[in-house]
């Protein structure tokens, strides 16, 4: 130990001897750190958690550059007067599509849903339906005959009517053509049924992604709703700003807020619960001095100097770390959001070993310069190899595709080396100015010391606390397979009761039918049919577990070759054929469907591009105007669930086509598909290679195989308690809390590293010594920790709260396996005589002072 001490002696005098310089670099850094950390932003899309060249991303990419943003931007108009709504709707268009970005220059909005030709679409509507729904609506209008034609023959039966009954069961085609008639024609405006609310659906031109669009875009609206004052048009009349773009925005902003909220409660909890330890530390130590009521005093005048002592230096390092994550990646995901409490949380960890320490040999009788050179070289080196341990582990995270994983570990590992830093450096620098200038005074006082003698008895109950915890082990490994995934998103998105009101007056008038679709771009749209038809075929294979509800093209709807115009034409003849049977013609008159319907079939000619209504080709009209260039795939499932959404996209991921040309679906939800099959490839090989590269470092410090193996031994355990206690209490790991488990491993650690170092130092005999002095000081470092994670529980944010309880358990239980089960451990091979040899003297040669 002392050969490694060497290496650091010259640092250690130069923060004794520049202290000043070294507060004024650190400070220097702190600014320019800060500039750059305030410029960072919180980045909600999934589809940057993983590679830019998969081919799902580049899909979604494609889809955003050719047909926009596949979410909307919805204005409700409320009131009891639709002539109200539809006087300030005619007013609000045209202004809210000439709202311009700032940033751009270009259009917030490319088009609105507002006024169908719904008489043209009455006598048309057929030739809009596709041939499954042509198909459909001709087996509907057979049945109906055959039904008229056994009420009207007694004597009439049908031998297959059971069989037809059996394969049209499950299956409302009357229902069905509804649902495709009201798709197709709809109201002539978007209101509600009894025409109170309309809702205007705009379709934005910019990134979902960003949040300084989405922004400024609601602001501008928010700001053109006022100004045609709503109460003009009638007194009682609501303009709401609502759409999937707004629940992007509060999902921020909600973030962003829980982040702040956590951060401020979870700093604040930690400086004075570690404000509190070294209160009471630094008056019990004095429990004897003859004026308590002036220890009392000058303790209580002492802490303002210990809160700038301790907190500024992790304020620094966050600065350093968060400047770096701006200059590295520009803004934060999700999951590294949350780094800020978790780092300050565990940066203190080192503060209050090091201070512990330092007050420690103070309090022996060393001088300042003394003091700082033997915690450098005992406590100060365990504190190294427990940051670079965790360091280690995290920046093993980086070898992820997942960037969830990649760039948490980047982050963290690249602040914890920055706490390190600023508590072994900057720290002691400040400790040395303030007791210099008396803000701070540690020097020996009577009562001060503490006989080791009165600690070296043997630890008791060893024997019982080792089959108890092994049996708690056993537990852990048969519960092992029951620890679940949550695969559900919905279960993981928060509910915001704002925005669920908003969502719920836009459904009175678009029902959810047809969400979330996947999108396949085509080069050339005569490729579409080839397209179509490989799905159509997977659709008819796959009859176990289908996820492909139905296929909608352009073409579809309205053909563009010449004997796709004539095959439509034919098909409407024979329809038309079917209701001029006497027996549908007797029921027209009283019959509103087929009244319908036969208003609809009156199309005998070919109809052009630019007949085609709006509501229709707008669906299938890119950015530029191209038409008919694009495919839409409807799941058939929920794709909230992520095994079913992962089953969608391996049957639509990718198509190629007979001529082997392939082509890639672009959608949101294809692309967290690929970040969960991603993430749980990647987890096991990241959780794995954290342990080794932890294993591997304490062989390196500890350079035996015993004392790393018994360094390790309570992360292992830990580990296993914390999924026995996952299993006890319901939770369960999902994508979000998953990136804690390798930070699990690497934070653990640090607990064994330092009652093994301490141990080491003391020898054998000092069990109660060590859990004394060095074990409360890893159990307050693990407290703070917690601390620094339980602020997430505090979130709104189904998802980041589980990564605060995960990492509580995670952590709480490592801290009870190195506070019960090693020390038993070391006992059990002390009385066995198997104990590894210590390292009992091994301290700084210049400053040697028994403890």
């Amino acid at each position: 130990m002392s050969r490694i001490f060497d290496v650091f002696r010259p640092v250690i005098r130069v923060v004794v001897r520049r202290a000043w310089a070294v507060v004024v670099v650190a400070a220097l850094m702190t600014v320019v750190g800060f500039y750059f950390a305030r410029q960072l932003s919180i980045d909600t899309d999934f589809s940057n958690l993983i590679p830019s060249d998969y081919a799902s991303v580049q899909a979604l990419e494609a889809l955003r550059e050719t047909v926009g943003s596949e979410t909307t931007a919805e204005v409700v108009i409320r009131s009891p007067s639709f002539d109200a709504n539809k006087a300030f709707a005619e007013a609000f268009i045209p202004r809210a599509l000439e709202l311009e970005d700032p940033a751009t220059g270009e259009p917030y909005l490319a088009r609105v849903d507002y006024e169908k030709d719904t008489e043209f679409l009455e006598r048309n509507a057929l030739y809009f339906a596709t041939s499954a729904e042509l198909d459909s609506l001709e087996r509907y209008l057979r049945d109906r005959i055959r039904d008229a034609k056994l009420e009207a023959n007694p004597f009439y039966f049908d031998l297959d009517d059971e069989e037809d009954a059996a394969e049209d069961e499950g299956f409302d085609i009357e229902r069905g053509l509804h649902e495709v008639y009201d798709q197709v024609v709809g109201k002539r405006y978007p209101i509600n049924d009894d025409s109170t609310i309309m809702v205007l659906r705009f379709y934005p031109t910019g990134s979902q992604t960003n949040i300084g669009f989405i922004e400024g875009l609601y602001d501008d609206l928010e700001s053109l709703a006022g100004e045609l004052d709503p109460a003009s048009y009638h007194a009682e009349m609501d303009v709401i700003l609502a759409g999937r773009l707004l629940r992007q925005l509060v999902e921020i902003q909600a973030i962003t807020g829980d982040v702040v909220t956590s951060f401020a409660a979870g700093v604040a909890s930690v400086l004075l619960v570690v404000l509190l330890y070294f209160f009471y530390k630094g008056y019990t130590a004095r429990a004897g001095h003859r004026f308590a009521g002036r220890v009392f005093l000058t303790q209580v005048a002492r802490t303002p100097a210990m809160a700038v002592l301790i907190g500024a230096p992790l304020l620094m390092s966050l600065a350093w770390t968060f400047g770096v994550a701006y200059l590295t990646y520009g803004t934060l995901n999700l999951m590294t959001s949350t780094l800020g409490l978790v780092l300050f949380g565990l940066g203190i960890d080192y503060g209050i070993h090091f201070y512990a320490r330092y007050s420690e040999e103070r309090r022996s009788g060393l001088s300042v310069a003394e003091a700082a050179e033997v915690t450098f070289g005992t406590t100060g080196q365990a504190i190294a190899v427990g940051a670079m341990t965790t360091a280690g582990a995290l920046y093993v995270l980086m070898l992820a595709d997942f960037r969830g994983f990649s760039e948490f570990g980047f982050i963290a590992g690249t602040g914890v080396l920055f706490a390190l830093v600023s508590m072994t450096v900057v720290m002691p620098a400040l400790l040395v100015l303030f007791e210099r200038h008396r803000l701070l005074n540690m020097e020996s006082n009577e009562g001060a010391q503490l006989s080791a003698d009165g600690f070296r008895r043997r630890l008791p109950g060893a024997r019982a606390i080792i089959l108890v915890s092994v049996a708690a082990v056993v537990a852990a490994l048969v519960f092992l397979p029951r620890v679940g995934f949550e695969y559900d998103f919905g279960a993981l998105e928060p509910e915001y009761e704002s925005y669920e009101a908003k969502r719920d007056l836009v459904r009175e008038v678009y029902s959810s039918r047809g969400s979330n679709p996947a999108y396949v771009l085509v080069d050339d749209p005569a490729d579409v049919r080839e397209v179509v038809d490989v799905i159509e075929r997977r659709m008819a294979e796959d009859t176990l577990s289908p996820t492909i509800d139905r296929v909608e093209t352009l073409q579809d709807r309205f053909p563009t070759t010449d004997e796709g115009r004539q095959e439509k034409l034919d098909h409407i003849a024979d329809i038309r054929e079917l209701l001029s049977d006497p027996l549908v013609q007797a029921d027209l008159e009283g019959d509103t469907d087929l009244a319908r319907i036969e208003r609809a079939a009156q199309t005998t000619e070919p109809l052009t591009v630019d007949q085609v209504p709006e509501s229709i080709r707008n669906q299938f009209t890119s950015k530029s105007g191209a038409v008919g260039g694009f495919v839409m795939i409807y799941p058939a499932v929920g794709l909230s669930d992520g095994r079913l959404s992962m089953a969608f996209a391996e049957d639509v991921g990718t198509i190629v086509t007979p001529q082997g040309v392939s082509y890639h679906a672009g959608s949101t939800s294809l692309v967290a598909a690929d970040m969960l099959r991603l993430m749980l490839k990647e987890a096991p090989y990241m959780i794995a290679l954290t342990f080794l590269i932890v294993a591997l470092l304490m062989w390196v410090n500890f350079r035996s195989i015993r004392w790393a193996a018994l360094a390790t031994v309570p992360l292992v355990v830990g580990v296993l308690w914390m999924l026995l206690t996952m299993e006890m209490i319901g939770l369960r790991l999902n994508f979000y809390n998953l990136v804690v488990l390798p930070a699990v491993l690497g934070i653990g650690n640090d607990a064994g590293v330092h009652l093994v170092h301490r141990y080491r130092e003391e020898g054998e005999g000092s069990m109660l010594r060590v859990l004394r002095y060095t074990g409360e000081h890893i159990t307050m470092g693990s407290l703070t920790t917690m601390i620094g994670f339980g602020g997430l529980m505090l979130s709104f944010h189904p998802g980041l709260d589980s990564i605060g309880r995960l990492a509580v358990v995670g952590i709480g239980m490592t801290l009870l396996a190195a506070m019960i089960f090693l020390p038993a451990l070391l006992q059990w091979l002390e009385d066995r005589g198997d104990a590894p040899a210590s390292d009992v003297g091994e301290r700084p040669d210049e400053v040697m002072v028994k403890p």
